[in-house]
């Protein structure tokens, strides 16, 4: 039961934190663009909603990594490590950025260029430059997750 746990864990996490990590690091660059005025047939308006759309989609897809994650913890015994436990804080820390500043940030320059542009993509480049900011540091937080993953610190399979 527990290499089923863990296998559905590991394939949640790489399906969709992977997805997530892509369109959200792609995401500013089509939404200045899309800003932007000169494309004519509005080719990265298209793609930026698309992948506005796969970052909430996988987010809500995953919310089973932690889910798995903390039962096949439990059913190897070790809910209480402190690599586990330093790995479910920086869970909730990613998936923080990711609902609270991420997400709302992509949908405030996809508003503006729905709404007809208000905001020129000179005054939008400081939002898309936090929101790269920002998935830099979400995708940083899940290389700590998956190095202590791999690691352990402190296990007796640890070499």
């Amino acid at each position: 039961m527990t290499k089923l746990l863990l296998s559905i864990h590991v394939l949640a996490a790489i399906v969709a934190v992977g997805s997530i990590t892509v369109a959200a690091s792609m995401f500013p660059r089509y939404a200045l663009r899309a800003l932007s005025g000169t494309e004519k047939d509005g080719r990265s308006a298209g793609v930026a909603a698309l992948l506005h759309r796969v970052c909430y989609a996988y987010a809500l897809g995953g919310v089973v990594v932690p889910v798995f994650g903390i039962a096949t913890g439990a059913a190897l015994g070790v809910l209480t490590d402190a690599w586990l436990i330093v790995s479910l804080v920086l869970t909730v820390a990613a998936a923080a950025i990711l609902g609270f500043a991420i997400l709302p940030g992509q949908r405030r320059l996809l508003a503006e260029e729905e709404g007809g542009g208000a905001l020129t993509e000179e005054a939008a480049r400081p939002t898309a430059a936090r929101l790269t900011m920002l998935t830099g540091v979400f995708n940083l937080v899940w290389a700590v997750v998956v190095v202590l993953m791999i690691v352990r610190p402190g296990s007796t399979t640890s070499v």
